[in-house]
């Protein structure tokens, strides 16, 4: 399976001429082409599908997406072993509930 997962944009670079950024799935950071997004700026949200940020998305709606991911099991199934040390990690590092972090 292939998911549209939303993630927070913690970086934006220009890469032999494209805008690129790392995106942060909750605790696993990709780096993603935010070209269909030229004004997506840090700190946004964005869903990403098969390495592409397609549409700018609110904090809320990323959220309950994310979390309707997790109870399903489909970011495991999407991020493999890099969801599940991401997530311990976070649980070791962060409160429950703030899988975004603390820098907004």
């Amino acid at each position: 399976m292939c998911l549209a997962v939303p993630g927070r944009v913690v970086e934006i670079r220009e890469e032999d001429g494209t805008r690129m950024g790392k995106v942060d799935f909750g605790g696993v950071i990709k780096d993603v082409c935010l070209a269909y997004l030229p004004d997506l700026q840090e700190g946004e949200y964005t869903i990403v599908h098969v390495g592409f940020a397609l549409q700018r998305l609110d904090e809320e709606s990323a959220r309950q997406s994310l979390e309707l991911y997790r109870k399903l099991g489909a970011l495991e199934e999407e991020f493999g072993d890099q969801w599940g040390l991401a997530a311990q990690q976070a649980g070791e590092r962060r409160p429950p509930g703030t899988e975004w972090g603390a820098a907004q």
